[in-house]
């Protein structure tokens, strides 16, 4: 299952085009910023998916029976791009666990590349809801590693993509390498092309410089 947020008229679609513009692009913080807030929207929406319990909440004035979350999800995050977007989920899902991935980008002498995953710190997994997000989602397989690697931390009881943009290719690889019943994918919008060197056409960019300024590899 696939739901693209931007589809409707929101909020979000403001935030995106703001996140697309060159101008704003020169302001790090207004980028970061924009991220966060798509990641209030994406937490939101998720929530109505969620299962929840019936609980008293007693007041100064009587009993009020709510609906609340039977269990909080687990946030996962692929570094440096990364980071906003979580963010802002857990400003609404204050109380969920985190999950941190290492992932990097290996170019060979033929400018074709490689992802690679260093490292992943995760609580235990079993049963529980994963939420992995990554602001862009180019080719697919940085968030397709990622998933695999958190595996061995037990099989979440389902696992919800969140990606801020999409290439329709990435969501392609998604559909052909993960199990469908268990995962479903929420996106801000959606852009056709996807260039060799895996930039998504028309895009918005190095989501990691924008955020956090250009980087020298070491």
């Amino acid at each position: 299952m696939v739901y693209t947020l931007g589809k409707e008229n929101s909020l979000l679609n403001q935030f995106l085009s703001e996140l697309r513009g060159e101008k704003n692009q020169l302001d790090y913080q207004r980028f970061r910023r924009n991220l966060e807030r798509m990641g209030k929207i994406f937490a939101y929406e998720i929530s109505k998916k969620l299962s929840c319990i019936e609980k008293g909440i007693t007041t100064t004035l009587g009993v009020s029976t709510e609906y609340i979350l039977k269990g909080h999800p687990v946030l996962a995050t692929i570094f440096r791009a990364g980071l906003p977007l979580p963010q802002g989920m857990l400003n609404y899902s204050d109380q969920a666990d985190n999950a941190f991935i290492s992932a990097y980008r290996k170019y060979k002498k033929n400018q074709q590349s490689d992802i690679r995953i260093e490292y992943a710190s995760s609580p235990i997994l079993t049963d529980r809801v994963l939420i992995i997000t990554a602001v862009m989602l180019a080719t697919g397989v940085s968030v397709v590693l990622a998933y695999k690697k958190l595996l061995n931390k037990g099989k979440p009881k389902h696992t919800y993509i969140v990606a801020a943009l999409a290439s329709a290719e990435g969501i392609e690889f998604l559909k052909k390498n993960l199990p469908s019943s268990k995962i479903t994918t929420w996106l801000g919008a959606v852009d056709d092309e996807l260039t060799a060197q895996s930039y998504i056409i028309p895009g918005l960019g190095d989501a990691g410089d924008l955020a956090y300024g250009k980087k020298n590899d070491v």
